[in-house]
């Protein structure tokens, strides 16, 4: 069902530098075929080493995306990019199909093997008890739409406005950070015996003063508060007397019934929200080429954060990876056109075909410039 051959990554991405004004930290998918359209993949590191993880995996019958966003290093990135699929395959062959109890079952397992992790390395490496990951998932089959989300990582539909010109954007999924309101309340209820349970530090709201993001893979010691007590694990991470957890791996779902209306999808990691709104992003893919799209919005995004910081892109371009950091975040895009698997129209004027269509994975994995 969705079995997976691994292609080397060279096949996929254009290294640094091989694409005409490439900054030597973007890499890029320009545009492949899909079950029911194309997709384009896009990638720039901005901290010492890459945070960011994504995967397309496609079939004749089902596409599957994920964006992985990692945090505090890329352990737990690597791990969810290296495992969550695969948790995919086993609970959907299961049951026989992709539903939104597969996805819950799939986020549970990846989250249980991190724990395991933690608890087999922790002595020899403690800081791995606070490394975690936002968590991004989007599936398409027989064209209904699951997207699970952890973490602040966003997925946005672009779908044909009502006067069949214009293009409107619609969010699909949950930002759970606590620059929401929503998300602070809910945590408040939550802990009502905790009056510091979100704190204004440094510029943002933060979960005891520590983390923005309220959902995740990892953050060990955010869920298990006997990490925190433990004295070997507080000489490298600042006690926090926890009562109960503050985070969870609990993802919210959406299901959405695809129609001739949508057109396609951006999964993008925080990096490029920081930069460009939801109807920006929307409307630059709408109104653009589809070969290349997910690095023309990148390039925006960048342009937007050099721009903010009273630099020209050219300026950024630079500028050290880790140095990077304090201009921009790592930022993942990926760009999935819907055209419907049927007798649908593809963008060079051929007719997709979906049931001759080959099994792959394209991963991001471990850093840029590494085979998958």
């Amino acid at each position: 069902m969705l079995r997976a051959c691994c292609w080397p990554l060279e096949r996929c991405f254009r290294w640094p530098g091989a694409a005409a004004g490439g900054d030597g930290l973007l890499w890029h998918l320009d545009l492949k075929p899909h079950a029911s359209g194309d997709f384009s993949i896009a990638v720039v590191q901005a901290n010492s080493y890459l945070e960011d993880q994504g995967q397309v995996l496609t079939s004749p019958s089902a596409t599957f995306v994920g964006v992985f966003d990692g945090h505090g290093g890329p352990e737990a990135s690597r791990f969810v990019n290296n495992h969550l699929f695969p948790h995919l395959h086993k609970f959907a062959s299961e049951q026989g199909g992709i539903s939104a109890e597969v996805i819950r079952k799939a986020f549970d397992a990846t989250e249980e093997e991190f724990l395991h992790l933690v608890k087999r390395s922790w002595l020899s490496r403690p800081q791995i008890a606070s490394v975690g990951s936002c968590c991004l998932v989007g599936a398409i089959a027989d064209d209904v739409l699951y997207v699970a989300n952890l973490g602040d990582s966003r997925a946005v539909l672009g779908r044909r406005g009502p006067d069949g010109r214009a293009v409107v954007a619609e969010r699909l999924s949950r930002d759970h950070n606590v620059s929401e309101e929503e998300v602070r309340k809910e945590l408040a209820e939550l802990h009502p015996d905790d009056s510091h349970i979100v704190v204004y530090n440094r510029g943002v709201w933060r979960i005891k003063g520590i983390i923005q993001v309220s959902r995740s893979i990892g953050d060990v010691y955010l869920k298990k508060p006997d990490f925190c007590r433990d004295p070997l694990f507080q000489q490298f991470v600042c006690p926090i007397p926890l009562k109960r957890p503050v985070m969870t791996a609990e993802p919210s779902i959406k299901t959405h019934k695809l129609g001739p209306q949508d057109l396609f999808l951006i999964f993008a990691s925080d990096g490029l929200w920081e930069q460009l709104s939801d109807e920006d992003a929307v409307d630059i893919v709408f109104k653009n080429p589809r070969s290349g799209i997910a690095r023309r919005l990148v390039r925006a995004a960048l342009s937007e954060a050099a721009k903010k910081r009273e630099m020209r892109y050219d300026d950024l371009k630079k500028i050290e990876k880790g140095t990077r950091r304090h201009i921009h975040d790592d930022i993942t895009v990926i760009v999935i056109y819907l055209d419907h698997c049927r007798g649908a129209s593809r963008s060079d004027g051929s007719i997709l075909d979906c049931t001759n269509a080959p099994v792959d994975i394209f991963s991001l994995n471990a850093e840029l410039g590494e085979p998958s």
